[in-house]
C-alpha cells in the first residue's frame, strides 16, 4: 500500500453479517478489502488487495478475547510481524486511546479520540427508541494520529450516515 492518495474512504458492507469494508483512495481505486472473521473469541482480520480476495496483504489478530486492553498484532501474509496497535484500557474510558508500536516494540504513533462527549452522547441517545436511529447523522467521532512529537499526521472521521458505516482518513 504505497503512494496512497488521500482521503481514504472506508465503506462498510451493511448487507453482510461480517464486519467487512472496502477502502478506496481519492481517485476511487480500491486499496484494500478488509474482512473480519465471525464467531471468533479473538478478533481475526484479513486485509486483501481487492474485493475478490485474490491477494492477502496483512493479518491483524488480537492477543486476548476481552478487548478492554487488547493489543492487535499486524503481520504480513507470511507471518512477519510489522507491529501492534494496543488499546489503552482504563485511559480509554473517556476518550479512546491507542498506541502504534513497531516490530521492535518501540512506540511510533498514538491514536486518540478527539472529543469524548461525542461517544457519551451517541451511547445515551442510541438507547432511546427512534432517536437511536438518528445518532449516525448527529454524532460522528473523529480520531487523530499523533507522531512522537505530538504533531497530528492523520485524522480518521466517521461520516454522517444512516447506519454509521462510512469513515474517511485525511493526511
Amino acid at each position: 500500500m504505497q503512494n496512497l492518495s488521500f482521503p481514504i474512504q472506508f465503506v462498510f458492507k451493511i448487507s453482510t453479517l461480517s464486519n467487512d469494508f472496502t477502502a478506496t483512495d481519492a481517485s476511487g481505486q480500491t486499496v484494500a478489502y478488509v474482512k473480519q472473521k465471525l464467531f471468533k473469541l479473538k478478533e481475526d482480520i484479513s486485509i486483501y488487495s481487492n474485493e475478490q480476495k485474490t491477494e492477502l496483504l496483512y493479518k491483524i489478530k488480537a492477543d486476548r478475547w476481552i478487548d478492554f486492553s487488547a493489543a492487535y498484532s499486524i503481520t504480513t501474509r507470511d507471518g512477519k510481524e510489522l507491529g501492534k496497535i494496543a488499546r489503552k484500557g482504563w485511559a480509554s474510558i473517556w476518550k479512546a486511546k491507542y498506541d502504534i508500536i513497531d516490530q521492535h516494540q518501540q512506540l511510533q504513533y498514538k491514536i486518540t479520540e478527539e472529543n469524548g462527549w461525542v461517544k457519551v452522547m451517541d451511547s445515551l441517545l442510541g438507547e432511546i427508541p427512534i432517536l437511536g436511529i438518528l445518532t449516525g447523522y448527529l454524532f460522528n467521532p473523529s480520531y487523530v494520529v499523533l507522531d512522537k512529537s505530538n504533531q497530528i499526521i492523520a485524522r480518521l472521521k466517521k461520516e454522517p450516515s444512516f447506519f454509521g458505516r462510512k469513515f474517511s482518513i485525511d493526511k
